[in-house]
This record gives structure tokens, C-alpha cells and sequence, in this order.
């Protein structure tokens, strides 16, 4: 499985992906929190206003909801959609507002 982004300025659906918004590369840790309190260390690896990947050595399961916590930020609630080896996708219950997008991917410069 390649986890390159070849242009992040290309919307992911010129790209044949089953997506419908814009990611960004970026590089951040962060930590998410499951229901039960438990707190997982992870590496944001793209984001878009509705989501993220990020790589984790801890097992999250497809489903759990979660609330990452980034640099400056307030949690932001989000569902675990899959997990595959070390890095998980995500999709957030609100997404982005435009502006904390852009915030989040200067923070990652």
C-alpha cells in the first residue's frame, strides 16, 4: 500500500480515491482519547476538513469514537473508519471550519 500524496493541490477525486475534499501532508503529534479515557500517541500524516491518517503503534478499533487533540487546539470528536498496520483513517463528526484547516496545516511547517 503506497501512502505518498502526489500533489496535495489535487482534489483526491482526480485521483481515482473515494473522496470529496482536499488533503494536505502534514506531520504532527497528537494524541487521541477513546470513551473509556484511554490515551493513544499518534502522528497526524494528511488531513482535510473532514479527516485524517495517522500512524499509531496501539490498536484503535473501526468504529470507536475518539476525540484528537492537536497543537492549540480543543478536542475535535472523530470515528475511527479503518486501521491498517501502524496507521489509522479517521473522519471528523463536524467538519473543519476552512480557517482551523489552514491553522492546522501551518502548524505542521
Amino acid at each position: 500500500m503506497s501512502t505518498a500524496i502526489s500533489d496535495p493541490r489535487v482534489p483526491a477525486a482526480a485521483t481515482g480515491e473515494n473522496r470529496s475534499t482536499l488533503r494536505r501532508a502534514v506531520r504532527l503529534d497528537a494524541r487521541v482519547r477513546d470513551r473509556s479515557a484511554t490515551r493513544f500517541a499518534i502522528r497526524v500524516l494528511d488531513l482535510s476538513m473532514t479527516g485524517f491518517r495517522a500512524e499509531t503503534a496501539f490498536t484503535i478499533r473501526p468504529g470507536s469514537l475518539v476525540w484528537i487533540t492537536l497543537p492549540g487546539l480543543q478536542g475535535l470528536e472523530a470515528e475511527i473508519a479503518w486501521q491498517r498496520g501502524d496507521h489509522i483513517g479517521a473522519a471528523f463528526r463536524t467538519p473543519l471550519h476552512a480557517a482551523v484547516f489552514e491553522h492546522i496545516v501551518e502548524l505542521s511547517r
